[in-house]
C-alpha cells in the first residue's frame, strides 16, 4: 500500500481549532460503513488523538465515551451503533507479521478500523481505504488532507461534493438519516434534518456505470432508455413543476457528482392497511388525464448549456424489457429453459402486438407511476395533492402505460372493481376534454401496455432476487401474474395468450380462462 498524493485526488480541509477537528471527524463518521479502513497519519501534536477520539465517539453514538490511546494495547475494540469499531496504533509494531498474532483480519472483517501510524505495517492493510493526514498549519491550527484509495476515491469525492452542496444551500450541520432504498442498485436517499426540525432529501445518483454490451454494442440500460445521469431527473422535475404538478423543488445540485438536495414531500401514502385509498388513486388518475391532454415538449432544459431530449419508448426498448421474462423469470422461477424457436416466437408475437402502440398517440410516460412513488399532500389543493417522485426514466410513449402502472400496482393489489372504475374515470374525463378520444383504442392499448409491464416486472423481480440478492421482491410475483392473466384475456392479446399458456402452464393453466 503506497500513498501517492501527487496523482491522487484529495480533499484539503483547514481546521482552525479543536472544534473544527472534531467536526471533520463527525463528517467522516457519517460516510463509514462495515469493513471500512481509515488510516491516520501525521507527526506528534498534529491532532491525531483529538480526531481519533471524536471519530470513535461519533461511530459509537456516545459523545462521552472514554477513548484511551491504544499505544500499549495496540488495539481497542468498541461496540458501535451498527458495527464494531477497531482503534489501532501501529507505532510499536516491528512489522506486519505481528498483525497475524493479533488476529487483525478476523477482528476487523466486519468493523470500521481506524489505524494510527499505518506506515509501520502498510503492506498488511488493504488497498481500499481512506487516509487522513494531519499537519500543523503555519499560522496556527491544522490542515487535514484526505485521500481515497481504490473505490474509496469516488466515495471521498462524493463526500466532498456533498459538503460543498449543503454549505451552498444552508444545510451545513444537518443530521443525515439513511432512507429505505428502492430497486435501483446505484441510487440512494438520505433525509437531512436541521436542529429546528426542518427536513430535505439528499438524492445520491452517481452516473450509471456503462454495462456490458448486449446488442449491437449497446448495454441494456441504453437500449431500455434508463437514465444514465441525474440530468434526466432534473429536467423532468423542472418540466413537471412548470406545468403545476407537485414534483419536489430542487434546492441545490451537483450534476457531475450526481447529488441533488430536494424538497421533502413527506411520507403520506396512497395506500393503507386495506390497500389502495380510492379517493387518492382517483386523484392520481385525474393527474394523468390532465397530463395526457397537454401539448408537451420533447426536449427539456437541465442547466445552462444542458438539455435533456426525452427518449422514445421504442420497439427495441419494449422488446428487451419483455425478454427479461425469458432471461430471468422462466429459468429461475418457472424452472425451465425456452428453446430458440419458442423465444423467437415470443419476440415475434410481441413485435406484432406492439406495432399498434408505436403507431398510436404519445405523451410523457413517467414509467414508475405507482404507489411507492406517489405522496399525498393534504395541505395542497386539487391535483397538487399528488406528490411525484422517481420519474428520471421518463420516455415518450403510450398514455396507457402510466395508467396501467397505477391501476395494476406492482406492490399493492388493486381490486379489479376499483381498477375498472378508475379506467372508466380516466376514459370519461379524457373524452370530455377531447371528443376525438378513442375509448376502444385506449382499452386495447391499456391491455397491451399492462401485459408488457407485467411481463417485464416478472423478469425484473426475478433478477432482483437472483442477481441483486433482494428476495423480498418475490412476494409480489403472484400479484403480477394475476395482472398479466387479466391483461391477456383481452382479444388484442389472444395470440400472445396462447404462447403463455403453451410455454408457461404454471402461470396460465390451459383450462383457466379468466374473465376480462
Amino acid at each position: 500500500m503506497t500513498e501517492d498524493y501527487v496523482s491522487q485526488p484529495v480533499w484539503v480541509v483547514t481546521l482552525p481549532d479543536h472544534d473544527a477537528t472534531e467536526h471533520l471527524a463527525r463528517i467522516v463518521a457519517e460516510e463509514l460503513r462495515s469493513g471500512d479502513l481509515v488510516t491516520l497519519s501525521g507527526g506528534l501534536g498534529a491532532g491525531k488523538t483529538t480526531f481519533a477520539r471524536a471519530l470513535v465517539r461519533a461511530l459509537a453514538g456516545d459523545p462521552e465515551l472514554e477513548v484511551p490511546s491504544p499505544t500499549f494495547t495496540l488495539m481497542q475494540v468498541y461496540d458501535g451503533l451498527k458495527f464494531p469499531i477497531v482503534h489501532a496504533d501501529f507505532y510499536r509494531l516491528s512489522g506486519s507479521d505481528e498483525l497475524v498474532e493479533l488476529g487483525w483480519e478476523e477482528t476487523t472483517e466486519n468493523a470500521v478500523a481506524l489505524v494510527e501510524w499505518p506506515e509501520r505495517a502498510e503492506d498488511a492493510l488493504k488497498e481500499e481505504h481512506l487516509d487522513i493526514r494531519l499537519d500543523l498549519a503555519p499560522g496556527g491550527g491544522r490542515i487535514a488532507t484526505l485521500a481515497g484509495f481504490g473505490p474509496f476515491e469516488a466515495r471521498l469525492m462524493r463526500l466532498k461534493a456533498f459538503q460543498n452542496l449543503v454549505a451552498r444551500c444552508g444545510w451545513t450541520g444537518a443530521a443525515r438519516l439513511p432512507m429505505q432504498s428502492d430497486a435501483s442498485v446505484i441510487r440512494s436517499y438520505e433525509r437531512l434534518v436541521k436542529p429546528d426540525g426542518s427536513t430535505a432529501l439528499l438524492m445520491i445518483s452517481p452516473p450509471r456505470p456503462v454495462g456490458p454490451p448486449v446488442r449491437r454494442g449497446k448495454p441494456y440500460t441504453t437500449i431500455a432508455k434508463l437514465a444514465e445521469t441525474v440530468h434526466a431527473f432534473v429536467a423532468m422535475d423542472k418540466g413537471l413543476r412548470a406545468l403545476g404538478f407537485s414534483a419536489p423543488a430542487i434546492y441545490g445540485e451537483d450534476l457531475d457528482a450526481g447529488l441533488l438536495l430536494i424538497e421533502d414531500l413527506g411520507s403520506e401514502p396512497f395506500v393503507d392497511a386495506n390497500g389502495p385509498i380510492p379517493d387518492r388513486y382517483a386523484e392520481a388518475t385525474r393527474l394523468l388525464v390532465r397530463l395526457h391532454g397537454m401539448n408537451l415538449p420533447q426536449v427539456l432544459p437541465v442547466a445552462d448549456g444542458y438539455e435533456h431530449p426525452i427518449p422514445p419508448y421504442d420497439l427495441e426498448a419494449m422488446l428487451i424489457e419483455v425478454e427479461l421474462l425469458a432471461d430471468w423469470y422462466v429459468p429461475h422461477i418457472i424452472g425451465n429453459l425456452l428453446s430458440g424457436s419458442a423465444r423467437a416466437e415470443f419476440v415475434n408475437l410481441w413485435t406484432e402486438t406492439l406495432g399498434e402502440i408505436l403507431a398510436g398517440p404519445t405523451t410523457w410516460v413517467l414509467r414508475d407511476y405507482h404507489s411507492p412513488n406517489l405522496i399525498w399532500l393534504p395541505e395542497r389543493e386539487g391535483l397538487a395533492r399528488v406528490g411525484l417522485i422517481d420519474f428520471q426514466d421518463a420516455v415518450l410513449g403510450s398514455p396507457a402505460y402510466d395508467v396501467a402502472s397505477l391501476l395494476q400496482d406492482a406492490r399493492v393489489t388493486v381490486p379489479a372493481d376499483l381498477e375498472l372504475r378508475l379506467i372508466g374515470l380516466y376514459a370519461r374525463e379524457r373524452r370530455a376534454a377531447d371528443p376525438y378520444f378513442d375509448v376502444a383504442s385506449f382499452a386495447r392499448a391499456y391491455a397491451i401496455m399492462g401485459a408488457q409491464r407485467a411481463t417485464k416486472i416478472l423478469g425484473i423481480f426475478a433478477r432482483l432476487d437472483r442477481r441483486d440478492a433482494k428476495p423480498h421482491y418475490l412476494r409480489h410475483l403472484p400479484r403480477i401474474e394475476t395482472y398479466l392473466m387479466r391483461n391477456l384475456a383481452h382479444p388484442a392479446l389472444s395470440r400472445l395468450k396462447v404462447w403463455y399458456e403453451t410455454y408457461l402452464p404454471r402461470l396460465i393453466p390451459l383450462d383457466d380462462h379468466p374473465s376480462q
